[in-house]
């Protein structure tokens, strides 16, 4: 795999339990490169990143991310795989009973942190990159919608990931909303991490133009920059 490739598929069969979803799935993203991943409901869009972050195993086929060749990864591998992966949800998933600052130290001490003082810095560092360093204190529902989901993707930040993979990231966000936080996920590919978007929502795609990767009858369709 080249250096600057950070995912690779190379002929791989996906299935959901027996059934196989996508066939030869072949495609690579590029470390700082931002795209997305379109398709219609069911065409296999959740099946692939759950592929990405192994939570679907591969039985046929290549595929690379990071530094972890998925087709041949062990169990007990898979924690250090996701190190690696920020994954932002459409529903927020945030803990409601507790602060963001909470929420943001409920995941770091899930992965190893123990240092108090570094884990109130990183949780401001992140904070402040997706413009909420005065919110910390406050809970999910005295948030709005754009602002939790901000709060979904400093989390996603927080083990300073290689790869972000947002699944339909905006669908429960209005459009001027769903912008703000297309335009702040485009930001952080430049900053250096990959990028990949889930949606169905063309208006982000005409607005913020990028590579396309298209899901459509059991096979990667597409990964150029049209959008039909």
């Amino acid at each position: 795999m080249p250096l600057d490739t950070i995912i690779q598929f190379d002929k791989v069969q996906i299935f959901q339990k027996e059934m196989l979803v996508l066939r030869n799935v072949s495609f690579r993203i590029n470390t700082g490169e931002f795209a997305y991943l379109i398709g219609k409901t069911g065409s296999g869009k959740s099946s692939l990143l759950k592929t990405i972050y192994a939570d679907l195993p591969i039985l046929d086929g290549h595929a690379r991310v990071s530094d972890f060749q998925l087709d041949q990864i062990k169990g007990n591998d898979i924690p250090f795989l996701r190190r690696k992966l920020g994954i932002v949800f459409q529903d927020f998933q945030l803990l409601t009973d507790r602060t963001v600052n909470e929420n943001l130290f409920f995941v770091m001490k899930a992965t190893g942190w123990k240092d108090k003082r570094k884990m109130e810095d990183r949780a401001s560092e992140v904070l402040e990159k997706v413009g909420l360093e005065t919110k910390g204190f406050k809970r999910p529902n005295q948030l709005s919608g754009g602002e939790q989901q901000r709060v979904g993707i400093a989390r996603a930040l927080i083990n300073d990931p290689e790869i972000i993979l947002a699944d339909e990231p905006t669908g429960n966000l209005d459009p001027e909303t769903s912008f703000d936080i297309v335009q702040l996920l485009m930001d952080i590919s430049r900053s250096g991490r990959a990028v990949l978007v889930a949606t169905h929502n063309y208006n982000l795609i005409h607005k913020f133009p990028a590579r396309i990767i298209k899901c459509e009858n059991g096979k990667i369709l597409c990964s150029g920059n049209e959008t039909n």
